[in-house]
């Protein structure tokens, strides 16, 4: 671990402004993902600003229905916040389905959207990696790639983002608002997070110094039908194979919209809308969920390890689609 220095903000201006400062500076509120990376030397931040004095700890109803969720409102708390529960359950199940019940307490929303990839060659520092060290190269492609990426990605890197909630939050097309040097903008959560292309050490489209202020979340309209079902190696603590956040909006037995947001294939939650609305309009039925999943894996692309994905990302699809059309909760 490098030399830091260390301040407190007591404002949201103020961290901005000192973010500014310091070409290598860093937020930090809980730290369950930036500690570690400082622990293994992979990031190298020189000065550290404490946010967790912002006011930004609240869960507020908006004037048009929806959530405003302050971003260091905790993954605890927000999961088991009783309008999320009522009216978002799709994002509490996804939150309690990731990391453990210690660190959720710690984790904070705002961090959870900035975590960076669990890929092993990113935290090996005596690897070669382009997301950590631009043009040293991506061994992952040719070497132990069983949980890397199926959808999007490049010949710089396959790693995958490894959150839970942010599939959720792709699915139900949250907003997130950010502070910066030109002020506070609104970003559409679909364009917060980037693919690697040929730049793969840029995770999200944020620029230096913006700080997220709070995500907010749109009316609900899929509290019936909706459910969060994740592939893993083990039933707790492990990080997606497949996972995949499934809403549905219904009118009888026809399908009026339908969300379906995958995690653990792709540098970014993966959504194709093109896809989606192959549903519009359909019956419910194992065949109609069977085409959407077919279409939304029609471009991916195996390794050596992960060919396995594709068909276990069209399993869960039409499993996941069938169990947010009944009410049951994927297990």
């Amino acid at each position: 671990m490098n030399r830091f220095t260390y301040a407190r903000a007591e404002q949201v201006g103020d961290a901005v402004s000192a973010a500014m400062q310091r070409r290598a500076a860093t937020f930090i509120a809980g730290g369950t993902n930036l500690v570690d990376l400082m622990k293994e030397n992979v990031a190298r931040p020189d000065h550290l600003i404490d946010i967790n004095r912002l006011p930004l700890q609240q869960v507020e109803e908006t004037e048009d229905g929806g959530l405003r969720v302050g971003a260091l409102v905790t993954n605890a708390d927000l999961a088991y916040h009783p309008l999320v529960e009522a009216r978002y359950p799709l994002l509490s199940r996804a939150i309690l389905s990731g990391a453990s019940a210690q660190l959720r307490n710690m984790a904070t929303t705002g961090g959870n959207l900035l975590q960076r990839t669990r890929c092993f060659y990113f935290y090996d520092t005596a690897t070669p990696c382009n997301k950590r060290e631009p043009g040293s190269g991506c061994p992952a492609i040719t070497g132990q790639n069983r949980n890397h990426a199926i959808l999007g990605a490049s010949e710089h890197c396959i790693a995958t983002h490894p959150s839970d909630m942010c599939v959720a939050l792709a699915a139900l097309e949250a907003v997130v608002r950010v502070t910066g040097k030109g002020g506070e903008r609104r970003v559409p959560f679909a364009e917060l997070h980037r693919l690697p292309g040929d730049m793969p050490e840029r995770d999200t489209t944020l620029e230096p110094g913006d700080l997220i202020t709070a995500v907010e979340l749109p009316p609900g309209r899929f509290a019936e039908h909706c459910t969060y079902l994740k592939v893993r190696d083990r039933a707790s603590y492990a990080f997606a194979l497949v996972s995949v956040a499934a809403a549905v909006e219904l009118a009888g037995g026809t399908i009026k919209e339908a969300r379906v947001a995958l995690g653990g294939v792709a540098h970014k939650p993966w959504r194709d809308r093109t896809a989606e609305a192959l549903l519009r309009g359909k019956a419910a039925s194992t065949e109609a969920f069977q085409e959407v999943a077919e279409a939304l894996l029609q471009d991916a692309q195996g390794y050596r390890h992960n060919g396995f994905k594709m068909a276990l990302a069209k399993r869960a699809i039409v499993r996941a689609l069938g169990e947010a059309v009944s009410g049951r909760q994927a297990s």
